[in-house]
């Protein structure tokens, strides 16, 4: 196995820059999932990494060796693709075997490495099988054995679960964090489903635009985002904002653009008039009696049997609360929410960055 360092690479097509020197380190064995909405260059960056794209400008690091010049078939990675890719004409052993053959591997080694990675994927009785008479669930885990048996330094996964139902989307991705957990293996991982990547990673990196907004473990990124998009990205449903101007005077608060004043902790840079934005996560958010915290008028409330969401208006703002509790408003509904405070985030209304003490 291998770590993999991508250097202030930049990607250009003709004159328009998609990719704007990316830094990304990944360690010997670390699972780590590229993340974003589409269009933001996860993919493009994968590609460099595997060699299918040039890179314009920068460095990619397969362990000591730079790569940046070395064909897809020479830097030791393993791919599995979104359409799975395989043969239509062979049969399950032969499609995991058919690289090792090409490299001329001894027979006994072909069988011996087929049939192992057959038994972690639970594919041994599949062998014999066309890939017309597997599932689409079956059907991944073959691509998967097939990128297992060639023991690469690196494994990269290009959104492989986008063409499955929402159940299997579910239980495949059990069964590739487990894998990596028995296999190991240096992975990278593409995906636009945050709630794939925040229950995966060892590590995420969320990319906008072409740029890597941050890097972190799952719970870091959720709990300490470094600006309004990640803040916006990470979590479903999505982090509520809401609007207003700091007021310090011995204690911190915003006052929302409806007037509403809302207790905040003290933080560095929160200055009395400065234009804030509070972000809010919905299972932060309590009913109040009192009516304290933020008005809202439900629109729609949907129970899923463990939780209650509430989907309201504040204004023009959409507000959005989860509870425990079995709270059955009705549409129309003038509720009270009142925010925890240490679960409060206020973000710089002009840049977008965090406030943090």
């Amino acid at each position: 196995m291998a770590s993999v360092t991508i250097g202030n690479v930049r990607k250009s097509f003709g004159a328009v820059e998609v990719i704007h020197g990316v830094n990304v380190g990944i360690g010997d064995g670390e699972f780590v999932i590229l993340v974003g909405p589409s269009g933001c260059g996860k993919s493009t960056l994968l590609r460099m990494v595997a060699g299918l794209e040039s890179i314009t400008s920068g460095e990619i690091r397969i362990g000591d060796r730079v790569v940046n010049m070395v064909p897809p078939k020479e830097r030791d990675i393993a791919m599995v693709f979104q359409n799975y890719a395989l043969y239509p004409h062979m049969k399950v052993f032969d499609n995991m075997a058919f690289s090792l053959k090409l490299r001329g591997t001894d027979k006994g080694e072909v069988e011996r490495r087929v049939n192992e990675a057959a038994e972690i994927l639970g594919l041994l009785p599949l062998l014999d099988r066309y890939p017309r008479q597997l599932s689409g669930g079956q059907r991944q885990r073959v691509a998967m054995g097939r990128a297992i048996v060639r023991h690469p330094k690196v494994f990269l996964f290009d959104e492989p679960l986008s063409n499955l139902d929402a159940k299997l989307r579910v239980a495949m991705r059990t069964e590739i964090k487990a894998l990596h957990q028995r296999v190991g293996g240096t992975t990278v991982y593409v995906t636009h489903d945050q709630i794939e990547a925040m229950t995966m990673a060892d590590k995420i990196v969320v990319m906008q635009g072409g740029n890597v907004e941050q890097v972190g473990a799952p719970l870091e990124l959720y709990d300490k985002p470094d600006n309004l998009f990640v803040a916006g990205f990470i979590g479903s449903p999505a982090m509520n904002f809401v609007r207003g101007k700091a007021q310090v005077n011995g204690t911190a608060s915003i006052v929302t653009e409806q007037g509403e004043q809302i207790a905040v902790p003290a933080l560095p840079g929160l200055e009395n008039g400065r234009k804030v934005v509070l972000g809010i996560r919905p299972e932060h958010l309590r009913l109040s009696s009192q009516e304290q915290g933020i008005p809202v008028d439900v629109v729609v409330t949907e129970p899923t049997g463990s939780e209650v969401l509430i989907l309201a208006k504040h204004g023009a703002d959409d507000v959005n609360a989860v509870f425990r509790e079995r709270h059955q408003p009705l549409p129309g509904e003038r509720l009270w929410l009142e925010p925890v405070v240490d679960n409060i985030h206020v973000f710089d209304a002009e840049t977008g960055r965090a406030l943090r003490g």
